[in-house]
C-alpha cells in the first residue's frame, strides 16, 4: 500500500504555475530523489507532503496515521539546549498521545471511550511504544552522540548530526531531507549517506550532491515546468534518458507546428475554402491551436562564461616549506608545491584543516610565518570566497554583474548587461531585481556572474557549489574543463572535483598534505583517510568510525582516465620534442636574427612555449609513472 499519492495536483502562487496537474506515488522503504531546477517547486512539494500547505486543486491521499519528519535545512537556534533535550523533542507528539492514553484511562467506561483508548494504543505502540526516554538513549548511542552537551559546544556537522537524530528518534514513516549536505564535511557527508541507507522507511530528499545522489536514491523524480516524472536508473542514465526525451518532446513539437502552420493556411484560403471546409477539421484545428497555446517551452539552459585574460607565466605560484599557526595551533605545516601553469587543482578535506588558509597563503592574503613564497608574472587572479557575500541588498542583480554600467565586455564583445544575467538564468524582471530580495542560490549565482564576467588566467574558487541546481553546476563544469588558466578549487561536491581538477591536495590524517594525481576518486580508490579535528569533547565521531572500519579499495591499477592520460603522454612528448627541434634549426639559420622583432619574436614565444609543455608532460609522466607503480605494489 502507498504512503502518499498526489492525483493531478494544481497548485499556483500569484502569476507563477507550480504543479501542472501533478501525480506521484511514494512507497514504503523508497529512498526518492527530487531534482529540477532552483524555484521550480521542490521545497513546495515538500510542504504539500507535510501538510503545511494544500493544493489549489486535485487530492493528496496519505496512509491513515502516516508519521512524516522533515530535517531541516537551518542549523538549530536554540544552541544553549543540552543535545538530550533537543533530540527528546523530536518525541513531543508521542508524549502527547502517551498522556492523552494516561488521561483517558481514568474515566474510559462506555464501548466509544474504549474504542478510543485502543486507538491511541494502536497509535503509541505503531511508533516506538511506551518507552520514550530510552529512545533518546538509544538514538543517542546508535549516532555516537555526546547527549551530555550543549548544542552552543558543537559545530555545525555535529549540529546537524543531531537534528537528524531529532527527526529519526520519532520513527517516521517517511524522512524528508532538503538539501542535506550542505555545507557538511565529507566525513559527515559519507556519515550522512550510511545513516540514510540503514533507515528502513521512506526518504524523500532534495540534492544537488550528484555523488550523494547516486550512493543513496532506488529513485529519481524531476519536477519539470510543474510535471513529475519518475526514473527508476542512477543519475548518469538519467541524464542520457532525459535528454533523449527532451530531442523527441522537441521533434514531435516541430512536426506538430508544420501541421498547425498547413491548417492555419487552410483556414486562410478565402471565400471558397471556408464554403468547402468541413466542419470537422475546423474543430480539430480549434483544438490544435489549444493544444500550441498550452505548451509550455523547455526552460532556458545556462550559458556561463569563464573568460581567459592574457597568459600568465610558466610558474604561478611556489612555496618552499611554508607554515602558519593560528595561537600555538599548527594549521599549515612545512608546505611545499610548484603551481605551473594550466594546472587544475582540487583541495580536499574535512571542516577546519585549513583549506582557506592554505588557499589565502598561496595567494598571498597571509604571509607564511616560515618559509617563502614566490608568486609569477602577469598573474590575473579571480577569487570566489564564500565567505566575502558582501552584496548591497539594496542593489540590484544588473547594478552588482555591471558595477552600474549597461553594458560589460565579454569575451571581447560589449554584451548587455542582462543579457549576460540570462546566461545565469535570471529573467529580464529577476536582473532587475534588488538582491536582497533572492534566495540562496540566486545570490550563489550573482557572484559568479560578476566573477566571471572578469579575465583572469587564476581561478580561485572556494566552495562554488553549494545553492546551484543540478543543471547549472554540469554547465559550470563545462565551462571549467576548457579554461585555459590555472584553477584552484576547494569543494566538498566529489562529482565536481572528478569533473573539473586533474590533481588534488589532500589533508589526510598523518597531518601532511599531499598531492595526488586525478580527482576525488583517484584519491579514494588509494584507501587513504581524511584528518578529522571535528571531535566534541572526547566524542569519538561517528565519521571517524566510519572510516576506520571502511575496507580500503585494493586496485592496481588506474583509473581508465588517468590510464588513457598516461598512455597519450609518450606521443605527446615526441610530438613535442620534434617541433622544438625544427624550430631550433629554424633559429640557428644564418640571418635569422637580422629580420625585423615582429618576425622572430613569435618563432622564439613558440618556442619557449613548446618547452614549457615539454617539461609539464615530462613532469605529469613521471607523476602519474610513479602512481601506478605504487598502486602495482599496494
Amino acid at each position: 500500500m502507498s504512503l502518499i499519492t498526489f492525483d493531478d495536483i494544481w497548485l499556483t502562487f500569484g502569476e507563477q504555475v507550480i504543479f501542472r496537474g501533478a501525480d506521484l506515488v511514494v512507497q514504503p522503504s523508497e529512498r526518492v530523489c527530487l531534482i529540477g531546477r532552483n524555484g521550480a517547486g521542490k521545497s513546495t512539494l515538500l510542504k504539500l507532503i507535510l501538510g503545511q500547505l494544500e493544493p489549489d486543486r486535485g487530492e493528496i491521499r496519505r496512509r491513515s496515521e502516516l508519521v512524516v519528519t522533515a530535517l531541516e535545512q537551518a542549523l538549530p537556534n536554540e544552541t544553549d539546549l543540552p543535545v538530550r533535550a533537543f533530540v527528546s523533542e523530536g518525541l513531543k507528539e508521542q508524549r502527547s498521545l502517551i498522556d492523552r492514553y494516561r488521561e483517558q484511562t481514568k474515566n474510559a467506561e462506555t464501548p466509544l471511550e474504549l474504542r478510543e483508548l485502543e486507538r491511541l494504543q494502536r497509535q503509541i505502540e505503531a511508533h516506538g511504544g511506551w518507552h520514550v526516554e530510552q529512545r533518546v538513549e538509544a538514538i543517542g548511542s546508535d549516532l555516537d552522540l555526546p547527549l551530555g552537551a550543549t548544542l552552543a559546544e558543537l559545530s555545525g556537522g555535529w549540529q546537524r548530526r543531531v537534528a537528524l537524530a531529532r527527526a529519526l528518534v520519532r520513527e517516521p514513516d517517511i524522512l524528508l531531507l532538503d538539501e542535506p549536505t550542505n555545507h557538511l564535511d565529507l566525513a559527515t557527508v559519507e556519515w550522512l549517506e550510511n545513516q540514510i541507507k540503514r533507515f528502513t522507511g521512506t526518504v524523500l530528499f532534495i540534492t544537488h550532491d550528484r555523488t550523494f545522489l547516486d550512493r543513496v536514491a532506488s529513485r529519481i523524480v524531476e519536477l519539470d515546468r510543474g510535471q513529475l516524472t519518475s526514473w527508476e536508473c542512477n543519475f548518469a542514465k538519467f541524464l542520457e534518458l532525459r535528454e533523449r526525451r527532451r530531442e523527441e518532446e522537441a521533434r514531435d513539437n516541430k512536426l506538430f507546428d508544420k501541421k498547425l502552420d498547413e491548417e492555419e493556411a487552410w483556414i486562410r484560403q478565402g471565400i471558397k475554402a471556408r464554403r468547402t471546409r468541413n466542419e470537422g477539421r475546423v474543430r480539430a484545428l480549434t483544438a490544435m491551436r489549444e493544444e500550441h497555446a498550452q505548451r509550455i517551452k523547455p526552460e532556458r539552459r545556462a550559458k556561463i562564461y569563464v573568460q581567459d585574460s592574457e597568459q600568465s607565466s610558466r610558474r604561478v605560484i611556489q612555496a618552499r616549506n611554508v607554515s602558519y599557526a593560528f595561537a600555538a595551533t599548527p594549521v599549515i605545516d612545512q608546505f611545499s608545491i610548484k603551481i605551473m601553469r594550466g594546472d587544475r587543482i582540487g583541495l580536499i578535506g574535512n571542516n577546519g584543516v585549513g583549506k582557506s588558509t592554505l588557499l589565502r597563503l598561496l595567494l598571498g592574503e597571509l604571509h607564511p610565518q616560515t618559509g617563502t613564497l614566490k608568486h609569477g608574472e602577469n598573474l590575473e587572479t579571480a577569487y570566489f570566497d564564500q565567505t566575502r557575500r558582501h552584496l548591497d541588498p539594496e542593489k540590484t542583480v544588473a547594478e552588482i554583474v555591471g558595477d552600474g554600467r549597461d553594458y560589460i565586455p565579454i569575451n571581447g564583445k560589449e554584451r548587455h548587461v542582462v543579457g549576460y544575467l540570462r546566461g545565469f538564468l535570471f529573467t529580464a524582471k529577476r536582473a532587475l531585481t534588488p538582491v536582497g530580495f533572492l534566495s540562496g542560490g540566486e545570490c550563489n549565482r550573482v557572484i559568479l556572474a560578476k566573477l566571471l564576467s572578469r579575465p583572469s588566467n587564476l581561478l580561485v574558487l572556494d566552495e562554488p557549489t553549494n545553492d546551484l541546481d543540478v543543471e547549472t553546476l554540469e554547465v559550470l563544469e563545462e565551462q571549467l574543463s576548457e579554461y585555459s588558466g590555472t584553477l584552484l578549487c576547494v569543494s566538498h561536491d566529489r562529482w565536481f572535483l572528478d569533473s573539473v581538477v586533474t590533481s588534488t591536495l589532500v589533508f589526510e590524517t598523518d597531518g601532511n598534505i599531499n598531492r595526488y594525481p586525478g580527482g576525488y576518486s583517484d584519491w579514494q580508490r588509494q584507501g587513504q583517510r581524511l584528518r578529522e579535528t571535528d571531535r566534541p569533547g572526547r566524542q569519538s565521531t561517528p565519521a571517524a568510525k566510519a572510516v576506520a572500519t571502511k575496507k580500503s579499495v585494493n586496485s592496481t591499477k588506474l583509473s581508465y582516465k588517468l590510464q588513457r592520460e598516461l598512455e597519450s603522454l609518450p606521443g605527446r612528448i615526441e610530438a613535442l620534442e620534434t617541433e622544438i627541434g625544427e624550430l631550433e634549426v629554424l633559429l640557428n639559420e644564418p640571418g635569422f636574427y637580422d629580420q625585423a622583432f615582429e618576425i622572430t619574436k613569435p618563432k622564439l614565444d613558440d618556442l619557449a612555449n613548446r618547452r614549457d609543455d615539454l617539461e609539464t608532460a615530462m613532469e605529469r609522466w613521471e607523476e602519474l609513472e610513479q602512481l601506478q607503480a605504487q598502486l602495482k605494489t599496494s
